[in-house]
């Protein structure tokens, strides 16, 4: 079972940098519902080890390309952000003390705050891309225009997965021009 959550991760995240753009020094932010993966409501049966799964495949993917990771909590610290301390200091973000657990935070949070080389906890950060894995909802932690990505694979386990980029807005109306790499 945990092959088969870590392939299918692994497909989503590589599917999605290519289909995103993303570049290095880029941030995806996940959020990912090990309950719901495992079957049950979310919040409801934490999984240290669904949760790890997820998170080593996806993890040496993103860094091998240079790409944050940024791990969402649950609503119970209130949606908080587990990133490498390199990315909030890069991005002058005000970093917060706290450290997850499986049900105050999330075991993916969890994961990522125990195998990060020198972890923080933010309150907030503007991804470029997203994985929302089992109804999570990453969209404040996305930049303002978010476009919703399909990949080959749509669940990971029994969790729905929704997939996002970002793109510049477009501002100035009818007479303006736009640069078409950026949409």
């Amino acid at each position: 079972m945990y092959n088969e959550i870590a392939s299918q991760a692994k497909t989503i995240v590589s599917e999605l940098i290519k289909a995103a753009g993303l570049t290095e020094g880029n941030i995806l932010v996940v959020g990912c519902s090990s309950s719901e993966i495992g079957g049950h409501d979310i919040g409801s049966s934490s999984s240290v080890e669904i949760a790890n799964a997820v998170f080593h495949a996806i993890y040496p993917v993103l860094k091998e390309k240079g790409i944050y990771l940024a791990a969402q909590c649950c609503e119970h610290l209130n949606r908080a952000i587990i990133i490498e301390k390199e990315a909030a200091v890069r991005d002058r973000l005000e970093i917060v003390n706290v450290v997850p657990r499986p049900k105050a935070g999330g075991s993916f949070a969890t994961a990522a705050y125990a195998n990060f080389e020198h972890p923080a906890a933010v309150e907030q950060v503007t991804a470029q891309a997203g994985i929302d894995i089992g109804g999570t909802l990453i969209g404040m932690h996305l930049a303002k225009v978010a476009v919703p990505v399909r990949l080959s694979i749509r669940r990971i386990g029994e969790a729905n997965v929704t997939c996002a980029r970002t793109r510049p807005k477009f501002i100035g109306g009818d007479r303006a021009g736009y640069d078409e790499n950026l949409k």
